[in-house]
């Protein structure tokens, strides 16, 4: 295994002239805790504008993988492309090649993670100011185009304490689109919320999965993976135990790990 010092390099993807650009490829993906193997030989390929809900077990690895694919968490083997940027876990990254290669991706995780001291607006516009370089100005103009489009625009001047749980993980959706991502990672974005909130968090999903967002989603609910999704994964014990096409996957598994998870959740 790699040492933690000696980490990453990023590589120019190599995509053959007239093949499709593939977004995202994770191959031979593996992550220890210690002695604990949490990832192990994952493949996953992800094409532009398709939507893939991960379900599974707690504890089967789905948060971990997402954690990798952004580099929050740092792969123990495998290699990762996203877009045309592919690293190795073998090998160095510096920080300018770790933002270069997080540039492209947005993330959305369980806690909305906003600055309370901050209203909605300012939530929304500081990234942009700092990594995109705009203008307070048009930074504030963006803002207030994406809580339109998650259905906040009158909540731009209130703080973040001021609303929902529901509200606050839209707020924390337009801050993440608000940097222009070619791919969105979700990470249980609706677990800390009761249904009817939920429920407002994934309206706004499926907008972005319909208007073509690339789109890696660990989720629970199971409607959302079967109605929305392209393609369902299931993992258990840090492995891909299914995949394929959403309904077929949801409806008529193979294995008999995933009939067993399937038919825990579906028969609540």
């Amino acid at each position: 295994m790699p040492e933690d010092d000696a980490l990453m390099h990023i590589l120019p993807s190599q995509t053959s002239s007239g093949s499709q650009r593939v977004m995202v490829e994770v191959a031979g993906l593996c992550k220890d805790f210690g002695a604990h193997r949490v990832l192990d030989n994952i493949h996953l390929t992800v094409d532009p504008g398709e939507v893939i809900a991960i379900i599974g077990p707690s504890g089967s690895g789905k948060s971990t993988l997402l954690r990798c694919i952004n580099l929050l968490e740092r792969p123990s083997a495998g290699a990762i492309r996203v877009g045309d940027v592919e690293i190795d876990a073998f090998r160095k990254i510096t920080r300018r090649e770790l933002l270069a290669f997080r540039r492209p991706i947005g993330m959305v995780f369980q806690s909305f993670n906003l600055f309370p001291h901050l209203s909605v607006l300012r939530n929304v516009s500081i990234a942009q100011e700092r990594v995109l370089k705009r203008s307070r100005e048009e930074a504030d103009a963006v803002s207030r185009q994406l809580l339109e489009r998650v259905g906040l625009g009158s909540k731009a001047d209130q703080y973040p304490a001021r609303c929902s749980g529901g509200q606050q993980q839209r707020i924390a959706i337009a801050r993440a689109l608000a940097l222009e991502p070619e791919l969105m990672l979700f990470d249980e974005p609706t677990s800390a919320l009761d249904p009817e909130l939920g429920l407002e968090v994934l309206n706004v999903m499926q907008e972005l999965a319909t208007a073509g967002m690339t789109m890696i989603v660990v989720t629970h609910e199971m409607h959302f993976a079967e109605s929305v999704s392209n393609r369902v994964i299931i993992m258990a014990d840090g492995k891909i135990i299914e995949e394929g096409p959403s309904v077929q996957v949801m409806r008529s598994p193979h294995s008999e790990r995933a009939k067993q998870f399937l038919g825990a959740v579906l028969n609540r």
